[in-house]
């Protein structure tokens, strides 16, 4: 595979959170991030989701997904192709880590039940607040500042952080698998993310409580659970409805026997949630 055909196949944003590197704030085309050569205070980096290319207005640099693994990896072209050959989705057979996680320096300073009337407000928002009791309030400390938020678990130990400003990964970024003793008919229900999870046990679609869980936190993590998958007799699917989530339902179909996708559901919205706090009137 020619450095065209990664340009062209692989997502800029499932490269960037493979880093842990999340958008500040973004529309549907347009996100802004924080730089990936130097530390700011105003996100300069903007990622066009459309043409798969970034553009830093403090430096003036244009990057694509090559240029973008090799200044974070500080590595060679032929080293960054091997680095994005896993997140091309004909190829991703590997088990092997994301590797070379760019991580800010962080202390978690108290882990506590959800109190704190911003991040209420926000699950009340999101229409998962009955669900509170699954995530814990985080607070910690990076780069010398305070920050709070909803705190989700990963297999990894990681913190999957989410509040109305921030989208991060405290720690190893990794999947969280969710498993069931009861779950005599080998089943397991797959999501994207984490509040997707929590609006499914908010609304039980399916009604069976006794299968297993399985949360990507994000499509760059497919690669870790393909084997897993394996070993179900049932798959049902709650991804996402934009091309990242539209290609791992494709390879899950084309790979796995009685795969159920569920999204014809939430055809006409983004996820999940999206279609629950619209349609949720309570």
């Amino acid at each position: 595979m020619n450095c065209q055909d990664i340009k062209n196949r692989v997502g800029i944003r499932v490269v960037l959170e493979s880093f842990n590197i999340f958008p500040v704030k973004e529309n549907q085309r347009i996100a802004f991030y924080f730089a990936l050569d130097r530390k700011e205070s105003v996100p300069s980096l903007a990622v066009d989701f459309m043409k798969n290319t970034a553009f830093d207005f403090g430096t003036g640099k244009s990057y694509d997904v090559i240029s973008i693994v090799q200044v974070i990896n500080r590595c060679s072209v032929s080293e960054a192709l091997k680095y994005l050959a896993r997140f091309d989705f004909s190829l991703l057979n590997s088990e092997e880590k994301i590797g070379s996680v760019v991580q800010k320096h962080y202390e978690i300073t108290k882990v506590i039940d959800i109190k704190h009337p911003a991040l209420v407000q926000y699950l009340q928002f999101r229409k998962v607040y009955e669900q509170k009791d699954l995530i814990s309030e985080i607070h910690y400390r990076m780069n010398n500042k305070k920050y709070f938020g909803i705190g989700f678990k990963n297999n990894s130990n990681g913190l999957e952080i989410r509040s109305t400003y921030s989208k991060l990964c405290l720690g190893i970024k990794d999947v969280t698998l969710i498993k069931n003793d009861l779950n005599s008919d080998n089943e397991i229900i797959l999501f994207e993310g984490f509040f997707d999870y929590l609006t499914y046990r908010a609304i039980n679609i399916i009604n069976d409580e006794t299968a297993d869980y399985l949360i990507l936190n994000s499509t760059a993590m497919f690669f870790k659970v393909e084997n897993v998958l394996m070993g179900y007799d049932k798959i049902f699917l709650f991804l996402d409805n934009d091309d990242n989530g539209k290609t791992v339902k494709q390879m899950i179909q084309t790979k796995y026997r009685n795969v159920e996708d569920c999204s014809s559901l939430y055809s006409d919205y983004k996820d999940l949630n999206e279609w629950f706090v619209k349609n949720n009137k309570i």
